[in-house]
């Protein structure tokens, strides 16, 4: 659709004010009715110019009290053409930001950069903190999606987490030889333990005095270790621990929440 311009037949004895009203409101009565021709809303034009609601109403409405200053005015009516699909320099440039825009013979005293005050700067601002916002959802957005897709991942390998070993006497101990517990268990034979989860707790495996695991198992976790001549098996919730010596039944290793440490020793050999 090809659009005619008016021209600028305006009387000399208009002030510069009246003649960017009349300007505004011929150049917005043009934007209105091309989008109303495209059946775009102004919440579309919004998404697409990222120009506030009030501002672009305010340009089809030829409402000059409601906008910035003229220079920031011509910019969002080269955007609303733009998205819209007008040529947004060539549509805006026919709106006047200075007297000198419509008395060429002044040019030579007036310059766009002499006309700037503080309060330009201050539009600017706005015009630059919309953006900022608009680009730090976006990023925000990627960030609960990426979030939200790593939660459904598969639950990566727990890092092992060392408990410091409290103070404890050493007749606290249980120390608990194959040989007074099992009487199927042959000389020589290796020490197995067997070790389930009823809740997640903190275990400390030692076998033949090397340190085999220690950390945090969660809840449901099997594990078996074996030794040549002993095992020693520490946890802070004993409750949570149900522990088998060479295959028997499993029992608790204690009472719930309280630390525990069992010993066991293979069978001596004669």
């Amino acid at each position: 659709m090809k659009w005619l311009r008016k021209k600028n037949n305006h009387q000399p004895s208009l002030s510069i004010e009246q003649q960017r009203t009349e300007k505004l409101a011929e150049l917005g009565a043009q934007l209105w009715a091309l989008r109303q021709e495209q059946g775009l809303s102004l919440e579309q034009v919004v998404v697409l110019t990222r120009i506030p609601q009030r501002l672009l109403q305010a340009i089809e409405e030829g409402n000059l009290n409601d906008l910035p200053e003229p220079i920031y005015i011509q910019g969002l009516i080269r955007q609303f053409a733009d998205a819209l699909g007008l040529n947004g320099v060539e549509f805006s440039g026919t709106f006047p930001i200075s007297s000198a825009q419509l008395n060429p013979q002044g040019m030579g005293n007036t310059s766009p950069i002499n006309q700037l005050r503080p309060i330009h700067l201050y539009f600017l601002y706005i015009l630059l903190i919309v953006c900022s916002v608009n680009g730090l959802s976006q990023l925000l957005n990627n960030a609960v999606l990426q979030a939200s897709n790593s939660q459904n991942q598969i639950y990566p390998k727990q890092k092992s987490i060392v408990k410091p070993e409290p103070t404890q006497p050493k007749d606290s101990l249980k120390v608990q030889p194959v040989s007074d517990t099992l009487s199927s268990i042959e000389q020589g034979q290796v020490v197995q333990i067997g070790v389930t989860l009823k809740a997640s707790s903190w275990i400390r495996v030692i076998a033949d005095g090397k340190t085999e695991f220690e950390g945090i198992l969660p809840e449901g976790t099997h594990r078996i270790w074996k030794a040549q001549e002993q095992l020693t098996v520490k946890t802070d919730n004993a409750g949570g621990v149900l522990m088998s010596v060479n295959q028997e039944k499993a029992k608790e290793m204690g009472e719930p929440g309280k630390e525990e440490e069992v010993r066991i020793a293979a069978k001596p050999k004669f």
